[in-house]
């Protein structure tokens, strides 16, 4: 897999990417605790017509660097690197979750090299409620990590997933799920985390120039509706648009995810 090494807040990291594809640039951005690999519906969906690069933030996948804390503008920073060593002068953007902030922090601090801004599960700022969670998450992730339980993963699927998930799984699916769930739980994912807690997107949503859609998840037990019109307020232009999912749209409704996000990348062309 490609490779390109940046400097970050504390160190270097050499980000791995995938680059699929012909056609204009598409970039990326997963969300915590995921990899790159949670887009490949949509990399499948729209290769034949787009360049679409996916790198893994720093704390997943093949991505390594200094292992100290990060911050949302190094993880920025790198999906701009990978975007600049696939030849990328001007790209669509698109994020999940914590890959939703990281977008629109580089959409609105570079807007001149984003041609197209699609936010999934994204939000403006942690306010005291979001932090009490990523907090719970933490310490769930840390006892997990102390005496080899699987709290987190077993929670996820709760927060994650919509009524779709749970009309159709049964007990033993679920399971399967949970037993997928632990080995992406890692020290990464609990620095990804501290970067959730750090989110103030505020001050920079009037920066951003690129045509945007804000897509949210019907089902959403993690980002509230009122985060939804705070990006939709501050970013000059934006539009709505929802799936009847969860948080975790990506994995619960693979097919209709990509179809919506295809759909707006179509459009912009």
């Amino acid at each position: 897999m490609p490779k390109t090494t940046i400097g970050i807040s504390g160190g270097d990291a050499t980000v791995e990417y995938d680059i699929t594809g012909t056609g204009p640039g598409v970039v990326l951005v997963h969300g915590t605790a995921a990899t790159r690999e949670q887009w490949q519906p949509l990399t499948e969906a729209v290769a034949d017509r787009f360049t679409v690069v996916a790198p893994d933030l720093s704390g997943s996948g093949g991505t390594t660097d200094h292992g100290g804390p990060l911050t949302l503008a190094d993880l920025a920073d790198e999906v701009l690197a990978a975007a600049d060593a696939a030849g990328l002068d001007t790209f669509h953007l698109a994020g999940h979750s914590l890959g939703s902030a990281v977008a629109t922090h580089l959409a609105a601090t570079r807007p001149e090299r984003v041609r197209s801004l699609a936010l999934h599960a994204g939000w403006a700022h942690t306010d005291v409620r979001m932090d009490a969670e990523f907090r719970y998450w933490l310490e769930l992730m840390r006892a997990d990590a102390a005496h080899g339980t699987a709290l987190f993963p077993r929670l996820l699927p709760l927060m994650a997933y919509g009524p779709r998930y749970w009309q159709h799984v049964d007990a033993a699916a679920n399971e399967e799920l949970i037993r997928a769930l632990i080995p992406m739980i890692t020290p990464g994912a609990v620095r990804q985390t501290e970067v959730d807690r750090q989110v103030d997107l505020r001050p920079l949503l009037g920066r951003i120039t690129a045509p945007t859609l804000v897509l949210a998840s019907a089902h959403d037990r993690i980002i509230d509706a009122e985060q939804q019109q705070a990006l939709l307020a501050g970013i000059a232009g934006a539009r709505y648009a929802e799936i009847d999912a969860g948080h975790g749209a990506p994995g619960e409704d693979p097919a209709g995810f990509a179809a919506k996000l295809a759909a707006f990348l179509d459009e912009q062309g």
